[in-house]
């Protein structure tokens, strides 16, 4: 879990790095997607078109849309924000995941798990500050506005993501969300498809080949130890990912900031060891 934060972190600097050299996101993801999904080849090479089968099709589909979606959102706020403001919005997705799981996945969300929420809001709140002039809210607004809207999507990525477990094989869901998304984002890309040098072609190779391990090391980490245990080892995003952010490119939040940051890591911690110890 640790090495998935570190990835994730450096995932967002490669984002930064190409859309600087002219690399549009929409590419990007078609390189993500074709990674991903090249990653599955050994799996239908040995399965066939069998990997494929599934009496849950349209939810593949939905699952696979909202995987597109969120990764377009948040390169976009990884772009126009931060990096450690970025990342610690991307957290509140767990927030949001929470107060939906009980209407959608029936699951009963205790009070430790509601007062994560609401100090991970309160956190949101702090960050964004939209009683001033001054705040986050008023300096980057399309970058609030598309982290935000990560998180949404990511909410339903989660929630889908569980539903398919119940019932589908990792191999499966993999092959599934790497096809939806490549074919989903390809339209795009071509439209929007830029020149571009051995350089950047460098970046994307690299990016097209580390990207997928991520999810594989989160699934790996959960399967080989308790989920309170290896759960809060995601967070190390936000100081590898603001120790990139002030080394690459001298940046970092205000003080608010990192007061806010402070309180929606608190709360999306509680809800995530409330959860575990829920499931355990």
């Amino acid at each position: 879990m640790a090495v998935a934060a570190v990835l994730f972190s450096t995932e967002a600097l490669f984002v930064r790095w190409m859309s600087a050299r002219g690399v549009p996101v929409t590419t990007q993801l078609l390189f993500r997607a074709g990674g991903q999904l090249a990653w599955t080849l050994p799996l239908l090479l040995a399965a066939g078109p069998a990997l494929f089968g599934s009496r849950h099709k349209k939810l593949h589909l939905l699952r696979g849309s909202c995987s597109l979606a969120t990764w377009a959102l948040y390169y976009l706020s990884v772009v126009w924000l931060d990096l450690a403001t970025a990342t610690v919005l991307s957290f509140t997705s767990i927030l949001i995941t929470t107060m939906a799981a009980g209407p959608v996945l029936g699951e009963k969300v205790g009070a430790a798990r509601w007062g994560g929420v609401l100090a991970g809001f309160t956190g949101v709140c702090l960050m964004l500050r939209p009683w001033e002039g001054s705040g986050l809210l008023a300096a980057s607004p399309w970058g609030v506005a598309v982290g935000l809207a990560a998180s949404i999507t990511w909410c339903g990525l989660t929630l889908t993501t569980r539903m398919l477990t119940r019932t589908e094989a990792t191999g499966t869901i993999l092959a599934w969300v790497g096809l939806v998304t490549f074919l989903g984002v390809l339209p795009a890309a071509v439209w929007g498809w830029q020149p571009l040098g051995w350089a950047e072609l460098g970046l994307l190779a690299v990016f097209a080949t580390f990207t997928p391990a991520i999810i594989l090391l989160v699934t790996e980490a959960f399967r080989h130890g308790e989920a309170s245990a290896v759960g809060p080892f995601q967070y190390l995003r936000l100081p590898v990912a603001a120790l990139f952010g002030w080394l690459v490119y001298a940046e970092a939040p205000d003080g608010w900031g990192w007061a806010g940051a402070a309180v929606i890591l608190a709360g999306a911690l509680l809800v995530s060891t409330a959860e575990a110890r829920t499931r355990r």
